[in-house]
């Protein structure tokens, strides 16, 4: 279908949604496309801003009848930018922020549009939290179907390990729930499959007891920043479930420097004594301290800024050796923007416990999440900084156990998509198959169904 015909076709949509619908042109229309990576341009045929699960089955089963491409808007963070398309149609989420705590229970019911900050405002107000990510302005529910690591995964897993049950508008336009005991093929492939089995509009989460916490940043520079990625990876090999770290390279008026950020959980003697190797190296900067769980949440936020050109890289790393040290030491001191930089996240305890089979999430043994984030303001620095990028990655491949992080993922071709998944990419392409055989919720890391009549589907 032409793109005019497209655009007149979507704007029909408009009486049957109790939502807002944009089409081009209108007001709304042009802030509402724009999303987390600004290296992103596309313009929709319209986009179904949803206030109701109803809104997205009337929004799937319109974009099916007319054939326009569908795709899924939460909070729009995802680096590849798969949450907006050229000519189809977008199912903006990002208006449904119910959220509702049982405390009894300790149970959270949270829609597809809220942020992480607005889950945490509203649990903490009641000493409780959900693992999540270490970004609160990012989005819930992309973080969720990915996966979700964070501060919480050595104690309490990953956000997918807490995930009770999902309401999902399937591809059919049918709105299921699903849990362990209803449709459990389906609940599986959601924890860590990402968004390709259909729209989840509503989540359930188990929640835990989290109040206080001893979190911050000890910063490095000069001579004591290969020692601190050195005694970093001995602190966070030995570390208890109650200790999650993470740690970054980057570079600051010219100069190479390490952050080491903690979260421990419990007595705060404890968490300074397992600190004590680091603060030896007498750090230039030292914030560590007891703080609200919530403030931690948001302590990244600023390396995040608005309007960014985006172009990363991800992998897993196994072990922070002399090699790898000496190649990000390397390509830091040669980074193009000081805005880029590498992060260390750690997964361990009980995230790295779980069968890899137990949820879609594969990659369980403990390891580094290991990021390269490169941000630039000006587009016309893109060849620059995306050259650097490819170089740094090529140069730390050997290093890489060759999984990654499925949130971290760019638009990187099938073969990525599949080490995404890891072992279990062909279940998920089972459960794609029945809930999703002509790929239907294809604009993603795009697991594809299994062909139909020897036909390939898209």
């Amino acid at each position: 279908m032409a793109r005019r015909g497209r655009t007149s076709a979507a704007g029909d949509i408009a009486a049957r949604i109790r939502g807002q619908v944009l089409l081009p042109g209108t007001s709304g229309y042009e802030r509402a496309r724009r999303v987390f990576n600004a290296m992103i341009d596309r313009r929709p045929a319209a986009i179904v801003r949803c206030t109701r699960a109803d809104d997205a089955v009337t929004a799937v089963r319109f974009a099916r009848s007319h054939g326009l491409p569908l795709t899924v808007k939460g909070g729009g963070h995802g680096v590849a930018g798969n949450a907006v398309c050229d000519g189809g149609l977008v199912l903006d989420l990002s208006p449904m922020k119910h959220v509702h705590v049982d405390a009894g229970c300790r149970t959270v019911t949270a829609e597809a549009g809220v942020t992480l900050r607005q889950l945490d405002d509203v649990t903490q107000a009641f000493g409780l939290a959900t693992p999540t990510g270490v970004v609160s302005v990012t989005g819930l529910s992309g973080l969720a179907l990915g996966g979700g690591l964070g501060w919480l995964n050595g104690l309490y897993g990953l956000t997918c390990d807490n995930l009770l049950a999902a309401e999902i508008v399937t591809a059919s336009g049918d709105l299921l729930t699903v849990d362990d005991d209803g449709h459990p093929d389906l609940f599986w492939a959601l924890r860590g499959g990402g968004g390709n089995f259909g729209v989840v509009t509503c989540f359930r989460f188990e929640l835990h007891p989290i109040a206080t916490v001893l979190a911050g940043r000890m910063t490095f520079a000069g001579d004591t920043v290969r020692p601190a990625l050195a005694a970093y990876h001995e602190l966070a090999v030995a570390a208890p479930d109650e200790l999650t770290t993470m740690a970054s390279v980057y570079r600051d008026g010219g100069e190479v420097g390490v952050a080491v950020i903690v979260c421990h959980i419990g007595s705060s003697a404890d968490g300074e004594r397992l600190l004590r190797p680091l603060r030896r190296l007498r750090p230039a900067s030292d914030d560590v301290q007891e703080m609200p769980y919530h403030l931690l949440q948001r302590a990244l936020d600023g390396g995040f800024p608005a309007g960014m050109q985006h172009y990363w890289k991800a992998g897993s790393l196994a072990a922070l050796d002399e090699r790898s040290i000496d190649v990000m030491l390397d390509y830091a001191a040669r980074m193009p923007s000081e805005s880029s930089g590498v992060g260390l996240q750690q997964l361990h305890g009980a995230a790295s416990r779980i069968d890899p089979t137990a949820t879609a999430y594969p990659h369980r043994r403990a390891r580094y999440d290991w990021l390269l984030l490169s941000q630039w303001a000006d587009p016309a620095d893109s060849p620059r900084n995306i050259a650097w990028t490819r170089a740094f990655f090529e140069a730390m491949r050997p290093s890489l156990s060759g999984g990654v992080y499925v949130n971290n993922l760019g638009a990187e071709g099938p073969a990525r998509v599949r080490q995404a998944y890891g072992p279990n990419h062909e279940r998920l392409v089972a459960v794609k198959t029945r809930y999703d055989p002509a790929n239907v919720f294809r604009h993603n890391q795009n697991i594809v169904p299994a062909p139909s009549n020897g036909r390939t589907v898209y």
